[in-house]
């Protein structure tokens, strides 16, 4: 039994709710504004490439979708040389006052992470674009720490599976002090690759990680969502990482679709009652929604822990 309760209405949005043409919706941001719950979503257009769009709700189980894009590729600059094959896979950090958005960034070139901030949900400013080619994953922590803006990322290399680093900055735009601090482990759940999902939540015992791992079957890859926990003062440090996944690919919606055998989240949203909102593309077909304990949750990642290295 998954230590997430599904929504009973999943999917909570399909391609049918976008009111433009759309192939897909799915890995969603999520956030709340203004006692209203946000999703920013990815959709392949029917050329196969991506946009974001948004979609909001007053209970976050039902979703309406805005009549327009937010996030196109850019039309100029050099914004527009890294976005011209699409934008894809938003999270969103509320901070200093602002929403910060990170996006992948896809271009002959690679992929790259670009920086952009809203204060409105209306209006959108691309800040930079914070990482060479080629990174995916970029979730901004919701406070600084020790003074500076702290991220966990997931550059990609062929010497070792694709892991789970650390980086901090001053400013948001320049960022180093890098660490691996997470990495998959061999003929387990995530062997293959992972890489960070929601933005970390803050908790009494540390910082909640929700992550993706991937693991490598004869019928294709399976992505599931797995928890670790990391340090309050020092998020560097690893106090666990869950052994178990918390939610693989069951239902149809998740089994079936665009890609197979996918769940993966780029939002999740904790509430006053201990629970925790977590939405996830299904088969990068359709959102859903599920619910879990916080507590629950840090204690699978510290009393059913593996080795995070």
């Amino acid at each position: 039994m998954s230590i997430i309760k599904r929504y009973k209405n999943n999917p909570i949005l399909r391609k049918d709710n976008v009111p433009y043409p759309v192939a897909t919706i799915h890995n969603a941001g999520a956030v709340k504004f203004n006692n209203e719950y946000i999703l920013l979503f990815r959709s392949h257009l029917l050329n196969g490439r991506s946009i974001i769009g948004i979609a909001k709700s007053n209970d976050g189980f039902n979703f309406k979708v805005s009549a327009e894009p937010f996030i196109t590729p850019a039309e100029e600059g050099d914004f527009k040389i890294y976005e011209e094959y699409g934008v894809e896979d938003p999270r969103i950090t509320f901070i200093d006052g602002e929403y910060l958005i990170t996006y992948s960034a896809y271009s002959r070139f690679g992929v790259r992470i670009v920086l952009a901030k809203t204060i409105d949900f209306k209006n959108i400013e691309r800040v930079a674009l914070i990482t060479e080619a080629d990174y995916r994953n970029v979730v901004i922590f919701p406070e600084k720490i020790n003074g500076l803006y702290v991220r966990l990322d997931r550059p990609h290399t062929g010497i070792i599976p694709w892991s789970i680093w650390i980086s901090y900055s001053p400013d948001l735009i320049h960022w180093g002090n890098s660490k691996i601090i997470i990495m998959p482990t061999k003929y387990h759940w995530d062997e293959m690759k992972i890489g960070p999902g929601a933005p970390p939540i803050k908790t009494d015992r540390g910082w909640l990680n929700i992550y993706h791992g991937v693991f490598s079957t004869m019928d294709g890859s399976i992505y599931r969502l797995g928890v670790a926990l990391l340090d309050i003062k020092d998020p560097s440090k690893v106090l666990g990482v869950a052994d178990e996944w918390i939610l693989q690919p069951e239902e149809l919606y998740e089994t079936t679709g665009y890609v197979h055998n996918v769940v993966f989240t780029c939002g999740a949203i904790p509430e006053v009652d201990g629970t925790v909102k977590i939405y996830w593309g299904g088969a990068d077909s359709v959102i859903c929604v599920g619910e879990a304990n916080i507590k629950e949750l840090v204690d699978l990642c510290l009393y059913k822990s593996r080795n995070p290295l």
